[in-house]
């Protein structure tokens, strides 16, 4: 692989103003990612802080419901924070504080990256101001809350469609005008080269876990993992360590949102197609002449226009399957886990436990699933019972 470069996607399509700090980035990475004291470092925070490793889940009773596969859960809402999104923001901001800066700066969607980053700041005494697209803090006003009550300054984006890729054009706005002392903590994999192999290695603990988990708990690898792709990182994490075992099929849930035959979708595999957006090539849905088009999902961290460029690549490879679920199936599928497994996950991972209820029934009893729920659902209650037509803000 070249620099920066999954086949034909990845890159760094960026202004000048943001080329120091994205080679200043890579050097800093590059210095740090094998140095032990790093890595201890790390090490300890992901265990003592976050609370890894995640548990690694036997989900008996779906199993049985199902009729199908052993369905096993990758536990990552039980990390502090209650997403996958912790992995990524210690890694960053340590690395972070290790080249000197002072002030983090992050989008997010759903608010759990920005959550963890605020966590991680005011853990590691950093400044952090984060960005949400407008629409989405009112989608996720628990999360904003708990941002500013961690420290953080939240601007919300009103430009656009206000939400997740405005927020993510305006951070970069941001760094641009201030990269001296301030370090962009991107939260998925992509933008431009170092971030979506800097994310994906933070990330890929996920696999590297369920490998560990599962040779203990039945002795081989899993036939099948999957988990829900916005950008892509809690499923980047998943697949990471997969991917030279080719036995172990690797499905990707995108939000479909009303459904891929309408324009109401973010389902990039199944409705994009090529282009250069946020400083990457890769897939992105767009209008008939080329520009991003407005995407939609109830869920707030899956509604982006894009897939990180490591994604695409294993799309056109074949490696990994992408699937479109909708927001009705994810709703469904969000008070289905609820009920049978007493777990309540966030709207983002219920679109990989609606594919799982498709094709769990379908595989022999000898096969095993693997689901990572990549975060938890508390902060989607209250949308899901606005969406069953129950309000509950009173």
């Amino acid at each position: 692989m070249s620099k920066g470069r999954f086949g034909i996607h990845g890159g760094q399509y960026i202004p000048e103003t943001l080329m120091n700090a994205v080679i200043e980035l890579e050097e800093a990475y590059n210095k740090y990612k094998n140095d032990p004291e790093f890595n201890a470092e790390l090490e300890t925070l992901f265990n003592e802080y976050a609370g890894r490793p995640s548990r690694l889940y036997y989900a008996e009773r779906m199993t049985k419901d199902l009729g199908g596969a052993k369905v096993y859960l990758k536990r990552e809402d039980l990390n502090h924070t209650g997403s996958h999104k912790i992995n990524n923001v210690l890694g960053q901001v340590l690395l972070a504080k290790k080249m000197g800066k002072t002030r983090v700066i992050a989008e997010t969607g759903a608010g759990q990256h920005g959550v963890a980053t605020a966590t991680a700041a005011a853990m590691m005494d950093m400044e952090c101001e984060i960005f949400m697209g407008k629409e989405d803090t009112e989608r996720q006003a628990l999360n904003v809350y708990r941002m500013r009550l961690l420290g953080a300054k939240v601007h919300p984006v009103t430009s656009g469609t206000a939400t997740l890729k405005d927020a993510v054009s305006e951070t970069m706005r941001e760094w641009t005008s201030r990269i001296s002392d301030t370090h962009y903590v991107l939260g998925s994999v992509m933008g431009p080269h170092p971030f979506p192999t800097i994310v994906r290695d933070f990330q890929a603990v996920i696999s590297k876990e369920i490998k560990e988990q599962m040779q203990e708990k039945e002795g081989r690898l899993p036939d099948v993992v999957m988990a829900c792709v916005g950008g892509g990182s809690n499923a980047m994490g998943t697949f990471y360590n997969f991917i030279e075992d080719t036995s172990v099929r690797l499905i990707g849930c995108e939000a479909a949102g009303r459904g891929v035959n309408t324009a109401e979708t973010a389902a990039t595999i199944a409705t994009g197609r090529l282009g250069i957006f946020h400083g990457m090539k890769s897939y992105f849905c767009q209008d008939e002449y080329g520009q991003i088009a407005p995407v939609y999902s109830i869920s707030a961290g899956l509604d982006y226009p894009g897939i990180g460029p490591e994604h695409a690549m294993l799309y056109d490879t074949g490696r990994a399957e992408y699937v479109p679920v909708t927001d009705d199936e994810a709703v469904d599928a969000f008070e289905y886990l609820s009920r049978i497994e007493g777990i309540i996950p966030a709207i983002e991972s219920a679109h990989a436990v609606a594919h799982a209820k498709k094709i769990v029934p379908t595989l022999p009893k000898d096969q095993i699933v693997v689901i990572t729920i990549s975060g938890r659902g508390d902060k989607d209650v209250a949308a899901i019972a606005r969406y069953r037509g129950e309000d509950i803000s009173d």
